[in-house]
């Protein structure tokens, strides 16, 4: 009893887990949006709202809900289950029989003992009789005890066959919903991977379409360039090449007629000098360009000797008449430097006690294309030079040496090589001018003083990298709101 009772118990909770029947094959198949042909192509309409989902991700997902139910509880093991359950109920209904066979036989028995008792009792007297009358009351009990253990076992019997009934036709409907469920699984399937054929179908042609429109424009925008390149070469190159003959023809005219208008100011001023006093002459012999460098020579016609006589150097605006000293140029060469740009030069010279004056004509001239070239440069994190150490501390230096100097937005930096010899980060402290005291390469040369216990003379290849240097390091100070002057020249602040 109590095992068929489990056994009834565990069949009702599993009825009560079995889900039921999987969701029809149209609820999934309406969701797959169907294709129609338009004239760009080809355009992808939702059967129900304006916003679902990709086809694909559909699939996807409804498939992956399949296998979670398939996994979760599958319709097949189900079946095997109620299977089991089945013969279990025929096992318990066949132990039923038996044991209704052995009460039977028992009560016959019984019967038969009783009988047999009855007779002795007549037979016999005494205590024996009594004994006798014990047994035969105890028969009865035993049958009655029999009689309802058979009500007990026909009860058994009863709920067997119904578990057993409602086994089989559990297993029935299982085996009936797996056929189903398996059709409509097949069905959904096919469908699904048409569907998945048709995406694909539709995206390969999507792809070979905007493909061969895009080649075609590709070729149609050649098509465009090539006859306007063929334009232009018809009609153009003769207009731009009269264009750079003029420019070039002006060019030459402007550079021959300012030489003429600087020697003419050059002689009136020779002519004013003679007329005021009776001191010797001088003139500056050189180009007025940066890059370039002012000699002081006699206009007197005799040679004379500079190297003994006091003489300096001053810059002057072109608007205000202060002048500017520059120290440390008292020699008769002065290289020009960036900061001599736009201003007149203009050199003392001191012949027994009287001074000698001598002008540029005009202000500096620029290089022509440093300042577009040091633009381009600024962009650029760092600049490197190669130059030669010329002087550290005032003392002369072996110039077999290269380093390089290296000329960044936050510092410069000197190296040799792996080690540093100078790295110093922009500061108010830091000087950087080019070379005043004269000699043969003082427009290469430039005077570096990264710290007070440390100034450098370095030469560089050309006057264009030294002026280059000057003018990036000069303007990556003022990004760093330090102006980066020589000494004793005037800042801002």
């Amino acid at each position: 009893m109590t095992k068929a009772a489990t056994l009834y118990g565990a069949k009702t909770q599993t009825e009560t887990l079995r889900p039921g029947p999987l969701r029809p094959a149209n609820i999934i198949r309406n969701k797959f949006p169907t294709y129609k042909n338009g004239s760009n192509g080809i355009v992808i309409k939702l059967a129900d709202g304006p916003e679902m989902p990709p086809l694909k991700e559909i699939v996807a997902k409804e498939t992956a809900d399949l296998l979670d139910r398939r996994q979760r509880l599958s319709v097949r093991e189900l079946a095997m289950k109620f299977e089991k359950g089945l013969n279990t109920a025929t096992l318990l209904s066949n132990e039923v029989k038996w044991r209704q066979v052995a009460l039977l036989e028992r009560d016959i028995l019984l019967k038969n003992l009783k009988s047999v008792l009855e007779s002795l009792r007549g037979r016999v007297t005494g205590k024996t009789k009594d004994e006798i009358e014990e047994s035969i009351s105890m028969v009865e009990i035993l049958a009655v005890q029999l009689s309802k253990r058979e009500a007990e076992l026909l009860q058994q019997k009863e709920e067997v066959t119904k578990l057993a009934k409602s086994l089989k036709q559990a297993s029935e409907d299982a085996k009936r919903i797996v056929e189903e469920e398996r059709a409509n699984a097949h069905t959904e399937i096919e469908s699904a991977k048409n569907a998945v054929q048709r995406v694909q179908q539709a995206v390969q042609e999507h792809e070979k379409m905007s493909q061969s429109t895009g080649k075609q424009d590709m070729e149609e925008l050649r098509k465009e360039v090539r006859e306007a390149r063929r334009i232009k070469m018809l009609h153009q190159p003769s207009k731009a090449m009269d264009l750079e003959n003029e420019i070039r023809i002006l060019r030459k005219t402007f550079a021959e007629k300012s030489t003429d208008c600087v020697n003419l100011l050059k002689e009136l001023e020779l002519h004013k000098r003679l007329k005021e006093s009776d001191t010797p002459s001088f003139d500056l012999e050189g180009l007025q360009c940066l890059g370039s460098v002012l000699r002081i020579v006699a206009l007197s016609g005799t040679h004379m000797d500079l190297s003994n006589i006091s003489i300096q150097w001053f810059r002057i605006h072109p608007k205000e008449s202060n002048k500017e000293i520059i120290s440390g140029a008292t020699r008769p060469v002065y290289a020009l430097e960036p900061h001599d740009v736009g201003r007149y030069l203009q050199a003392e010279i001191d012949v027994g006690g009287e001074i000698a004056v001598a002008k540029t004509a005009g202000p500096v001239d620029p290089d022509a294309g440093l300042v577009e070239y040091v633009e381009t440069l600024v962009r650029k994190p760092e600049t490197e030079f190669n130059v030669v150490v010329l002087q550290l501390n005032g003392i002369e230096q072996p110039k077999e040496s290269v380093h390089v100097l290296n000329v960044g937005r936050l510092r410069m930096r000197l190296t040799k090589g792996k080690s540093v010899v100078a790295k110093e980060f922009y500061s108010s402290s830091m000087q950087l001018c080019g070379v005043r005291g004269g000699g043969e390469a003082a427009s290469q040369a430039m005077f570096w003083q990264p710290s007070n216990d440390l100034s450098l003379v370095l030469a560089f290849e050309t006057a264009r990298e030294r002026n280059t240097a000057i003018m990036l390091a000069r303007r990556f100070a003022i990004d760093c709101n330090i102006i980066l002057a020589g000494p004793g020249d005037k800042t801002p602040w």
